[in-house]
């Protein structure tokens, strides 16, 4: 059986290297008749120095249809890792003889393989097509055996979504189905997958645990590739663990076993973490050195050309610690210009920014650092953590609670202090009262604890009341998270999708027809608007009140990025000094304010053919002033027509208490004005 790796993208840049999780493809246990073309077939996984083409002339040569394009499914999966253009050449083959002999064992094992290609290649949305295909086909067909592959897939799937739960859930009842019908050496892949899970929840001792196992397996069978697979997961937990000395011994043998085998691909991963490894360890000469061999690869090597940017992102760095800004910057230019190519990279490329910023501070290019920095504080900013807000809302929510606890606590033990006080005040006047005076001691002792139990009572409504507030505001905010987490996770990813899917589509097909490549260029420039829209929605939804530094942040990167787009137009922004910086807005207040300076500027640039565009902030006795002027041709207030852009400004302003005017002049500019 022939253990297939591919490799899970990394979400982040930085010096934490990728992992590779493993997928199965299996051989169907019920073959007609056993050959020595066969054997031999079998036999490839132990020796991958053989010459692949002539097994598959050898197998050509057979009558049996099964035989010849299985061996196309194993000959193809033994070239992804070695000549991806010849891989895809088999598959292409194989499938096609498949669907003429109506071959289906074999048509769902290709098409599994070509989901492996895929995902080694980068495409990680068309693997996940390919993997869906070929797991409903083995449904259909009642193939167990790749069945259990697919159930694989599944915890894949869910890995990928960071669903950790649900993937080990699948990944354990994958590896429970092999043990009862399957082989040894198959449960080595998911004993792996485990182990990546592990790892994912930071879990580290359970994940060299499972690696462990996996690499036992591996050995016992003389699986060289995927023994080079879990070596590779065995460092990576180690170094997370602190145990960096053997994080390095562990790589440099999944290195030589790389080499053995020819897997460049396993070859090039390895080298990336040991470079890490040495940089966390503070070895620079060797970090950088091997660095350098990862990015030496050969000119007809495909693989993942985005992954090259956390390497130029950590030679930067390493180069700025040996105080050499210059080579820093020329790595630093090689990682900007991977950006540029793959624009979608460009929310995780923040550290590369940053150490390109520190590298022009030493240049004392302070200009071009400052640029740099503020481009690494977007990229920060506009980068919204699931995981991380809702960790610091349960925070909040938990510290709030324990201090509402705390408080009550107190007031309950003070109210605890003032009866017994007055009861015993209440024993010595009894004490000292004589006989005469019992009855009307009684009425006043009467009358003091029914005040007192008065008083309690209506603490503890007040404090009942306190604890509503609480619980009210604790499920409100949990509500605002959530629907900032749905937008994100679901619209977010569904428009990154989109701009993914037409990315493909452009660089896919020889596309000739320049109007369609506008129209797609257009639909990509709008979705990736609506995403900046999307992501300015949810920074308002996550905070129950903004700062005016906050505001005058958003509102420089949108007048940062207008000025991107249209350079010709000299855009300026003002606070006065006699504007209270300490100020803060509501979420609702802070956005529609946003958004409506949003909308002037873009109708100016849109209609008023400006060569200046000025955003002025002021105090006007007790109000607060926005002014959004323009010199541009201008407009006759008495005749336009209002569309829903300026009726929708005026109910934004109207919302919040606010005052909205416009003064417009023909050939002589506009002038919207907001006051608070």
């Amino acid at each position: 059986m022939l253990l297939i790796n591919f490799f899970k993208k990394a979400s982040v840049i930085s010096v934490v290297p990728k992992h590779i999780p493993d997928l199965m493809l299996f051989l169907c246990p019920k073959m007609k008749k056993i050959t020595f073309l066969l054997a031999l077939l079998f036999s490839l996984t132990s020796s991958f120095s053989q010459n692949l083409d002539s097994l598959l002339t050898a197998a050509k040569q057979s009558k049996n249809d099964s035989i010849i394009i299985r061996t196309y499914n194993r000959v193809g999966s033994a070239y992804i890792f070695r000549d991806t253009k010849k891989a895809l050449q088999l598959i292409n083959e194989g499938e096609k003889l498949a669907k003429e002999k109506k071959f289906h064992f074999g048509l769902n094992e290709l098409i599994n393989t070509r989901g492996i290609y895929m995902d080694v290649i980068g495409k990680s949305d068309s693997a996940n097509y390919y993997f869906t295909q070929a797991l409903n086909m083995s449904r259909r067909h009642n193939f167990s055996n790749i069945e259990v592959m697919c159930v694989n897939n599944l915890g894949m799937f869910n890995w990928n979504r960071s669903h950790f739960d649900e993937a080990l859930k699948y990944f354990f009842e994958a590896l429970r189905m092999n043990d009862k019908d399957g082989s040894e050496s198959q449960s080595a892949a998911y004993l792996n997958n485990i182990g990546l899970i592990y790892q994912e929840m930071s879990l580290f001792e359970k994940a060299l645990e499972y690696h462990q196992k996996s690499l036992v397996i591996r050995e016992k069978y003389n699986l060289k590739d995927e023994q080079a697979v879990s070596l590779n997961n065995i460092g990576v937990d180690l170094k997370n663990l602190g145990r960096i000395e053997e994080a390095i011994s562990t790589y440099t043998r999944g290195i030589k076993i790389a080499q053995e085998t020819e897997n460049l691909v396993e070859y090039y991963r390895i080298l990336d973490n040991l470079a890490s490894a040495y940089q966390i360890k503070g070895n620079t000469d060797k970090a950088i050195e091997t660095y350098l061999l990862v990015l030496d690869k050969p000119s007809d090597f495909e693989a993942d050309e985005k992954a090259s940017i956390h390497v130029y992102s950590n030679l930067a760095s390493l180069y700025n610690n040996l105080n050499e800004p210059q080579k820093a910057v020329f790595y630093s230019n090689k990682g900007f210009e991977l950006v540029k190519k793959y624009p979608q990279t460009e929310n995780i490329a923040g550290e590369l920014y940053l150490n390109a910023a520190e590298s022009q501070y030493m240049l004392r290019n302070f200009s071009k650092a400052r640029e740099l920095t503020q481009k690494f504080i977007t990229i920060k900013d506009s980068v919204f953590s699931d995981k991380n807000a809702k960790a610091v809302a349960d925070l909040e929510i938990k510290y709030d609670t324990e201090k509402k606890e705390k408080q009550i606590l107190i007031q309950r033990a003070e109210l605890a202090e003032k009866n017994l006080t007055i009861q015993e005040k209440n024993l010595q006047v009894f004490g000292l009262l004589s006989l005469a005076i019992v009855l009307g001691l009684i009425g006043f002792l009467f009358y003091n604890q029914q005040k007192l139990k008065n008083k309690q009572l209506h603490k503890e409504n007040e404090l009942k009341d306190a604890l509503i507030r609480i619980e009210t505001q604790n499920k409100l905010q949990e509500q605002r998270l959530r629907i900032s987490r749905d937008l994100h996770d679901n619209i977010g990813a569904q428009l990154a999708f989109i701009i993914s899917s037409i990315d493909n589509l452009k660089y896919g097909f020889n596309i000739q027809d320049e109007k369609l490549n506008q129209k797609l260029s257009n639909i990509s420039e709008f979705t990736s608007s609506t995403i900046y829209e999307l992501r300015d929605t949810i920074w308002a939804m996550n905070k129950s009140e903004i700062t005016f530094e906050d505001l005058q942040t958003r509102i420089s990167n949108y007048i940062d990025k207008a000025h991107v787009f249209e350079d010709k137009i000299n855009f300026s922004f003002d606070v006065a000094d006699n504007v209270d910086l300490n100020r803060k807005f509501s979420s609702v207040e802070g956005m529609n304010i946003h958004r409506v300076i949003q909308e002037a500027i873009h109708n100016s640039l849109k209609h008023g053919n400006p060569s200046q565009i000025r955003v002025d902030v002021s105090q006007k006795l007790h109000n607060l002033q926005f002014e959004v002027s323009d010199d541009g041709k201008g407009f006759d207030l008495a005749t336009i027509q209002r569309g829903n852009g300026l009726i929708n400004m005026q109910k934004r302003i109207q919302e919040i208490g606010g005052e909205l005017s416009m003064q417009s002049e023909h050939q002589k500019g506009t002038k919207v004005t907001i006051l608070l």
